[in-house]
C-alpha cells in the first residue's frame, strides 16, 4: 500500500509527516490547557473539587474512547488488507463508541451548568475561573473527538462509493493517528483533572 504514498527524505510519507507535526503542535496547545486549568483550580478555594466529578460517568466515557482506539486499529488494519466490509465494520464501531463518548460529555457538561451552577465564570453565582479552564479543556478535548467522528463518517460513506482504492489505506491510518492522538490525551485528562484530588 505504502507503495502509492509520496515519500519525503525522511522517509514517512507527507501525509503522515504532516498529520505528525500537525500532533506536535495540538500537544503544546493542549499542553498549556491543561497546565492553565492546574494553576485554577489551586486557588478555586470555594469549589468541593470531589463533589463536583460523577467519577463513574467519567471512568465509563473514558473506557468507551479507550475502546474506540481498538475498532480503529482493527480498520486501518483491515484497510492495509483490503478488507472492505471488516474495515466499514471497524470505523462504524469507532463512530459509535466515540459518539457515546461526546453523549457523555454533553449530559455532564448539562449537569454541571443546570443542576451545580458551574458556569464559564462562575460556580454558584461567585466569580470563578475554574469552570473556564475545564470547560475550555474538556469542551477542545470533545471538539477534536467531533472532527474525529465526522472524519470517520466520511471514510465510512466514501467506501460504499466505490471509489476507495488501495492506496487509501494511507488515508485511514492518517485517521487513525489523529483519532489515537484524541485517546491519548483524554488519557491524560481523565488522571490530572479528575482524578487528581483522588491521589
Amino acid at each position: 500500500m505504502s507503495g502509492h504514498a509520496v515519500q519525503t527524505s525522511t522517509g514517512i510519507p507527507n501525509k503522515k509527516l504532516a498529520m505528525w507535526a500537525f500532533l506536535a503542535s495540538d500537544c503544546m496547545f493542549f499542553g498549556t490547557l491543561i497546565s492553565t486549568h492546574l494553576i485554577y483550580r489551586k486557588i478555586a478555594d470555594n469549589i468541593n473539587i470531589r463533589e463536583i466529578f460523577d467519577i463513574e460517568l467519567t471512568s465509563f466515557s473514558t473506557f468507551i474512547l479507550l475502546g474506540s482506539s481498538l475498532f480503529m486499529a482493527l480498520a486501518v488494519s483491515a484497510a492495509h488488507k483490503s478488507s472492505m466490509q471488516s474495515m466499514r465494520k471497524m470505523l462504524a464501531g469507532t463512530i459509535f463508541f466515540g459518539l457515546i463518548f461526546l453523549a457523555c460529555q454533553v449530559y455532564e457538561f448539562y449537569h454541571f451548568a443546570v443542576g451545580l451552577e458551574l458556569t464559564l465564570s462562575t460556580f454558584r453565582g461567585d466569580y470563578n475561573l475554574f469552570g473556564t479552564t475545564f470547560y475550555v479543556l474538556t469542551g477542545t478535548h470533545g471538539v477534536h473527538v467531533a472532527l474525529g467522528v465526522f472524519w470517520l463518517i466520511s471514510w465510512l460513506i466514501y467506501s460504499y462509493t466505490g471509489k476507495m482504492k488501495p492506496e487509501n489505506a494511507e488515508d485511514v491510518e492518517v485517521a487513525g493517528l489523529y483519532w489515537h492522538f484524541v485517546d491519548v490525551v483524554w488519557i491524560i485528562i481523565f488522571p490530572v483533572v479528575y482524578l487528581i484530588e483522588y491521589i
